[in-house]
């Protein structure tokens, strides 16, 4: 096991080590072992963890099949798993339409403001006026209890199929740059309209994740397969990482979220 840590950044040795003890205990107890809700960078860490054991794999579901977030559900090679050994619930908001308009910033807003964990639920959907979310069972009668206002707009949780999910699939589209390293400013300051010091700022002030998770250090190494995102700009995934030009400048590709 200890080969895996190596293709990870230091900081994600915690998570590493809960994935080798999940692995772990569903080889000892051949018993699943349910995860709360993943992002995908938590989910490639697993599937490093679980390889390619005989006795122990890992599934995943988020409700649809376009799920950003998911829940992991390690069990026996010979446990088929369904849709309800996931523990998930896809909830539609219901809300005076015609007179109040809300957000998916709003949507999470509200939800952390009950003290519930990140983990606790998926991905918030929405298609025009529609927004639904998708949560772990444990919580819906308390959010069926508290969960009632988005704002000042009165909310309403109406419990839907899967099959009733309002998603849509994402499209990237790939862009060749050249940058001056590999530092978060540089990368983040490659994107159309961007410059380095506007990065700068942005990192600086908060709005920029690396993998799901805020990273405001200008200096931060990037690396392939990364996730960025900039609040109020938009995603972008390195794809590949493609060498040097003769002016020791990097070539990358990157995927841009439409």
């Amino acid at each position: 096991m200890q080969e895996i840590y190596q293709h990870f950044r230091p900081e994600e040795k915690e998570f590493i080590d809960k994935a080798i003890k999940w692995k772990q205990k569903t080889a000892d107890m051949y018993a699943p072992k349910l995860t709360q809700f993943l992002n995908p960078r938590e989910r490639e860490i697993i599937r490093s963890v679980v390889g390619s054991s005989e006795d122990v794999q890992v599934s995943f579901f988020g409700g649809h099949p376009s799920a950003e977030r998911k829940r992991g559900l390690f069990h026996p090679s010979y446990f088929a798993p369904e849709e309800t050994d996931f523990d998930i619930e896809l909830l539609e908001l219901e809300y005076p339409q015609k007179f109040a308009s809300i957000t998916h910033p709003h949507i999470l807003g509200s939800l952390m403001g009950l003290g519930l964990s990140r983990e606790k639920f998926g991905d918030i959907l929405n298609k025009q006026e529609r927004f639904q979310i998708v949560v772990t069972k444990e919580v819906t009668s308390y959010l069926d209890s508290q969960f009632n206002r988005v704002g000042n707009v009165p909310v309403k949780l109406i419990p839907k199929n899967f099959s009733e999910a309002v998603y849509s699939a994402e499209e990237w589209r790939e862009q060749a740059v050249t940058v001056s390293s590999l530092r978060l400013d540089s990368v983040i300051g490659a994107l159309p309209g961007m410059s380095r010091q506007k990065a700068q700022q942005l990192i600086k002030s908060g709005v920029v994740k690396v993998n799901w998770k805020t990273a405001d250090q200008t200096s931060f190494e990037c690396a392939q397969g990364d996730m960025l995102s900039v609040r109020g700009v938009g995603r972008m995934k390195i794809l590949s990482i493609d060498g040097k030009t003769k002016k020791e400048k990097w070539r990358m590709t990157l995927g841009i979220l439409k």
